[in-house]
């Protein structure tokens, strides 16, 4: 029995003496990451990296020009080469012409609903006319042709390689870029978000250039760094409970042995670590892992059904809509075998429309739910919910969620859900089982995205800066301990060097 517990206390020694190095070495790269995660955190509760949403497309985009549209959707597919209707089918203005923009398996095709023609390769010259005409009052001066710089690295602009950028020359110093393949504007930047994200998400996502253009590259060096972070994290809450004493203290009545910044280290790490780990641990699942976060079959099978289209033609009667004025984005889908025509007319303004006759069209709420009911075979939907208010997973916060929405949940193995918006019957979301627990794993951990806080501003901007506050004590404190430790280790080494003879 004497021997078990000598071999045991032995083996225990051991594991300390290791747990104390790991989180020695690894902790002194670990606190210089999380210094930059945590501040550039902080930059990026107010700041988003540059992106150019629906929203901001329809502000600068002209009213249609119904009268020039001689060309219906089904011509634009047979134009484009398709054989089944697009994931995705709007008509808008390029600079004076209405053109149709057909997605389907990542690509984005421009097909001209005066003539027919496919928009191809787009020169400095039309390009240009492309961005007066989508930003009036401006004259856009050409800066350069570009594959890719820091704002565009992204996969989701590789349809449109390479891509013209231009300068508006205007107080905030705008840039816009567009597509040399299909001449569409696909992003605007500004002075203040292009210098704020510099310290905001590009340090934040390790969103470099030259690591995010290979991006299998860039998704193992995340992984491995906030990997080795979370080990870092994790030892050092082992090491901060295994030397703090709340009865039995220290001489002094103090509950640490430490002085200095490693008493700092000590007490900020009892008081944040576990914040510390799991923020790191969130960022972690951010890349999704193994697939860990991602929807299931289930819910993916169930929205492309919603989405499925019919064989026959789509009609559009143009005659119809020439006298519509303010359309500046028209969507064309199906809600089963229903046509569908959406307008935006502004940025929140929007209309369902016949497209047949130009009539608007008011979609019934049983209707939607029916049609739901068979999007799970072999389960049945146990819940036909309507909300008007944020609930738990459906909610507003640095994005918007549309209200209200229609939820449609199913008893199915993976517990499937579906979000509908009711004026367009379109289908806006998708949830399970796996998508759920991500919205906890990853948005709650990491955005601190609770209810009560988001809903309560500034009451969640004071909670975040606070255990910000208590990671940057934790990380500055361990760069200064390291710090000391390499400098100490190194002249070391140099008093044992032998002098040469």
């Amino acid at each position: 029995m004497g021997a078990a517990t000598l071999s045991w206390r032995g083996v225990w020694k051991i594991g300390k003496r290791w747990l104390y190095f790991v989180h020695r070495w690894l902790g002194i790269a670990a606190c210089l990451l999380f210094v930059l995660w945590f501040l550039s955190g902080l930059v990026m509760m107010y700041v988003r990296f540059p992106h150019f949403v629906e929203a901001e497309r329809v502000a600068h985009s002209s009213p249609i020009a119904w009268s020039q549209v001689n060309l219906g959707p089904q011509a634009a597919l047979d134009r484009a080469g398709l054989k089944a209707f697009p994931a995705d089918l709007t008509l808008s203005m390029w600079g004076d012409e209405p053109v149709y923009r057909l997605v389907q398996d990542r690509k984005r095709i421009g097909v001209s609903a005066i003539d027919g023609r496919v928009i191809g390769a787009t020169d400095v010259a039309t390009a240009q006319e492309v961005v007066a005409t989508a930003y009036p009052g401006t004259t856009p001066r050409f800066l350069r042709t570009l594959d890719r710089d820091q704002w565009t690295v992204a996969q989701s602009f590789n349809a449109a390689r390479p891509l013209h950028l231009f300068a508006l020359d205007d107080p905030a110093g705008t840039q816009i870029y567009v597509g040399a393949k299909g001449g569409e504007i696909v992003l605007d930047t500004h002075r203040t978000e292009r210098f704020w994200n510099w310290l905001g998400a590009v340090p934040h996502w390790l969103y470099f250039t030259a690591l995010r253009s290979m991006p299998q590259a860039w998704t193992q060096v995340v992984l491995w760094t906030s990997g080795l972070g979370m080990v870092g994290a994790a030892t050092g809450i082992w090491i901060g409970l295994l030397r703090v004493r709340i009865k039995r203290r220290y001489a002094g009545g103090r509950m640490s042995p430490y002085r200095g910044w490693m008493t700092w280290h000590h007490l900020a790490g009892l008081v944040g670590g576990l914040f510390v780990l799991t923020w790191v641990f969130s960022g972690w699942m951010s890349m999704n892992p193994n697939d860990w976060g991602g929807p299931g079959d289930a819910v993916m099978v169930g929205r492309k059904a919603w989405m499925a289209a019919p064989k026959t033609p789509y009609p559009l009667d143009a005659a119809a809509l020439r006298d519509r004025t303010g359309d500046r984005v028209a969507r064309f889908y199906w809600l089963g075998d229903r046509p569908l025509m959406l307008v935006d007319t502004g940025p929140d303004a929007r209309a369902v429309l016949d497209p047949t006759n130009g009539r608007p069209v008011i979609l019934g709420q049983a209707e939607l739910f029916d049609r739901a009911a068979d999007l799970v075979p072999g389960a049945h939907m146990v819940v036909r919910e309507r909300l008007i208010q944020d609930d738990a997973y459906w909610y507003s916060h640095h994005d918007r969620a549309p209200l209200p929405v229609l939820v449609a949940k199913f008893d199915d193995p993976a517990r499937s859900w579906f979000y509908i918006d009711p004026a367009s019957g379109r289908m806006v979301g998708v949830a399970d089982k796996s998508l759920r627990l991500y919205r906890w794993t990853f948005s709650a951990l990491h955005s601190l995205d609770f209810g009560f806080l988001i809903r309560h501003r500034p009451l969640w901007d004071v909670v975040v800066w606070l255990l910000s506050a208590a990671g940057l004590i934790v990380s500055i404190s361990g760069v200064v301990i390291g710090w000391r430790r390499l400098a100490a280790d190194l002249a070391a080494l140099k008093k044992k060097r032998p002098r040469p003879s």
